[in-house]
C-alpha cells in the first residue's frame, strides 16, 4: 500500500517501534514536518497488546516489562501521562525461585535486596549501590552511542564493573541466591553469561528496579505507543499505517529519511545507494539467538511456591546461576536446552484490566536458536510447573508464536531476535556499522534509528533519539532538545 496523499515532508520515519516514535518526535519538536510510516495495522513495533487467548484477556505480544522506558532520559522529558500512560509498579519487581521453594528478590533499594542476600549483602552494595546512586548523571551516556562522557571518573567506574563477563563478577559472589539472581538479571542480554560485559546488563537492570522499579503500564504495553503517537500527532505529526516500505521509490519527496528497521532490511530498501564497503558491513551485521514465546489465560494466579513470586511483576526461572549459564551456551550454540532460562511475566495479579474479573494472564518466552521452529510449549510449561506445582490446572487457554512466527509479527525480530542483533562486546558501540556515527548510513540524508544501533534493545527510545539529533544537525541545521543528566 502506498500513501494515500505524497505530501512532501522535512523527513520521514519508517517504522513505528519505540525508536521509531522517538525519532519522530525529536524531529517533529523542531518544527518540521514529519510522516511516519507503518506496515502494519497497528503502530508500535514491539509495543502492541491483543486479545490472542480469549475475549477479555489483553496479552502483551512482545514487551511486557519496561524498567528502561521509566528510566529513559529521552521519555523523560516527554509528557505522556497526559496522554494516559500510566506505570503500575509491583511490590517486587523482580523474583527469582530455586527449586528448594525459597527465592531471591530485587527490592526497592540495594539494602532491602541485600540483607535478603544474607552473607553476600556487602558484596551486592558494593557492586550495584554506585550505579544505582549515578544512574541519574550517566544515563543519557550509557544509553547512547560511544562518545567522550560528561561525567568520565563515574564512567569508568561503571566500566570497570560493566566489562567483565557475568560469569566472571559472579565469583565475587557465594550464595545460590545473590548468584542466581544476577545470572537471571544477565541472561537479558540473550548471549552466554561468558561473553564480555554481560554484566553490563545486570548491573543496569538491576540499578533501575531499585531506583524507579520494573513498571508495567496499565492496560497494556501499547499504551506506551499510544501515549507516543498521541503526543507526536498534538505536534503536528502525520502517522500512516498499513503502509510497508519495500522501496525509497515509494516515499514522497523528503530531505530525511530515518529507519526503525535492521540492516537486512535497510539493505533490500536502499542498498543500492549505499557504498561498497558500507554494504559489506551491513551483510556481515551478526543477529542473535530467537525466542519462543506463550501467553496463558488463566482461571487464577499462577501457585508460585515461595511467597516472593506471588507478589513480584517478573519471575526469571532458571534455578541456579550454573544452570542458566549451560542453557544461555548450549542455545547460542545452535542446541536447544532442556531446562531454558525463562523470563516470565504476570501483569494482571497488579492490573485488573487485563483480564475478566477473577481471572489472570500470564506471559512469558525462553531463549532458542535463531530461526528455531521447535514448539517450545512443553518445556517451558514444564519450568513453570516446577517452581508453582499445579499451574498446568490454571490453563484456560495458550497462544504462542516461534521465531518465524515472532518475525512475521514485527520484520525487525529476524529470525526471532527481538534485540535487533546481537549485543555482544563486539556489536556493542559499532551496530550496525564501524562508523564516527552508526546512526549514518553512506548516503546523506539517510539513517538507521533502530535497535541495531546503540544501546541496542529494550524500550527506551534512544535509539531514535541520538539518530534524529544527528540527522537534525547534518541535514536541518538544527539542535535537539537536551537531555537531563540527573
Amino acid at each position: 500500500m502506498g500513501l494515500s496523499n505524497k505530501t512532501d515532508f522535512d523527513a520521514i520515519v519508517v517504522g513505528s517501534g519505540p525508536n521509531g516514535l522517538a525519532a519522530a518526535i525529536t524531529m517533529q519538536q523542531q518544527g518540521l514536518s514529519v510522516l511516519l510510516a507503518e506496515a502494519k495495522g497497528q503502530i508500535g513495533g514491539g509495543l502492541r497488546s491483543a486479545e490472542v487467548t480469549l475475549p477479555g484477556f489483553t496479552h502483551d505480544i512482545c514487551s511486557a516489562i519496561h524498567p528502561l522506558a521509566l528510566a529513559s532520559p529521552f521519555f523523560k522529558t516527554l509528557p505522556l501521562a497526559d496522554f494516559g500512560l500510566e506505570y503500575i509498579n509491583p511490590p517486587i519487581a523482580a523474583a527469582h525461585p530455586f527449586d528448594d521453594g525459597t527465592a531471591a528478590a530485587l527490592f526497592g533499594t540495594p539494602e532491602q535486596t541485600g540483607i535478603k542476600l544474607g552473607t553476600d549483602c556487602k558484596a551486592y552494595l558494593k557492586l550495584v549501590k554506585p550505579l544505582a546512586k549515578n544512574w541519574p548523571g550517566l544515563a543519557p551516556d550509557l544509553l547512547g552511542p560511544l562518545h567522550f562522557p560528561k561525567n568520565p571518573f563515574k564512567f569508568a567506574r561503571f566500566g570497570l564493573d560493566a566489562l567483565p563477563s557475568a560469569l566472571q563478577t559472579a565469583k565475587k559472589l557465594r550464595t545460590k541466591e545473590a548468584r542466581g539472581l544476577w545470572a537471571g538479571m544477565a541472561a537479558h542480554g540473550i548471549q552466554p553469561l561468558s561473553n564480555l560485559a554481560t554484566s553490563a546488563i545486570a548491573l543496569v537492570l538491576l540499578a533501575n528496579g531499585h531506583l524507579g522499579g520494573w513498571p508495567l503500564p496499565k492496560g497494556g504495553s501499547y499504551k506506551i505507543a499510544d501515549a507516543l503517537a498521541a503526543y507526536f500527532v498534538s505536534l503536528g505529526g502525520k502517522i500512516e499505517t498499513g503502509f510497508e516500505v519495500k522501496s525509497l521509490a515509494q516515499l514522497p519527496s523528503s530531505k530525511a529519511v530515518l529507519f526503525d528497521v535492521t540492516p537486512r532490511q535497510l539493505l533490500q530498501i536502499a542498498g543500492h545507494r549505499f557504498s561498497s564497503i558500507y554494504k559489506w558491513q551491513l551483510e556481515k551485521y551478526r543477529y542473535g539467538m530467537g525466542v519462543f514465546k506463550i501467553d496463558w489465560a488463566l482461571d487464577s494466579p499462577i501457585p508460585f511456591t515461595a511467597n516472593e513470586c506471588l507478589q513480584a511483576g517478573t519471575i526469571h526461572l532458571g534455578n541456579t546461576l550454573e544452570e542458566i549459564a549451560v542453557g544461555e551456551k548450549q542455545t547460542s550454540e545452535g542446541k536447544q536446552a532442556e531446562k531454558p532460562f525463562v523470563l516470565l511475566a504476570q501483569q494482571s495479579l497488579f492490573d485488573a484490566s487485563r483480564a475478566p474479573e477473577g481471572k489472570h494472564t500470564a506471559w512469558a518466552y525462553c531463549h532458542v536458536p535463531n530461526g528455531s521452529k521447535t514448539d517450545m510449549t512443553e518445556i517451558i510449561e514444564k519450568q513453570v510447573e516446577r517452581f508453582a506445582p499445579g499451574f498446568r490446572e490454571r490453563i484456560l487457554a495458550k497462544f504462542t508464536m516461534n521465531t518465524e512466527q515472532m518475525e512475521a509479527y514485527n520484520a525487525n525480530y529476524i529470525g526471532g531476535d527481538i534485540n535487533g542483533g546481537t549485543l555482544d562486546i563486539r556489536q556493542l558501540f559499532t551496530r550496525p556499522a564501524l562508523r564516527w556515527s552508526p546512526y549514518q548510513t553512506s548516503d546523506k540524508g539517510l539513517y538507521i534509528c533502530s535497535s541495531s544501533t546503540p544501546p541496542g534493545g529494550g524500550v527506551h527510545g534512544m535509539c531514535g533519539y541520538y539518530a534524529a539529533k544527528r540527522a537534525l544537525h547534518e541535514v536541518f541545521g538544527l539542535k535537539a532538545p537536551r537531555l537531563s543528566y540527573g
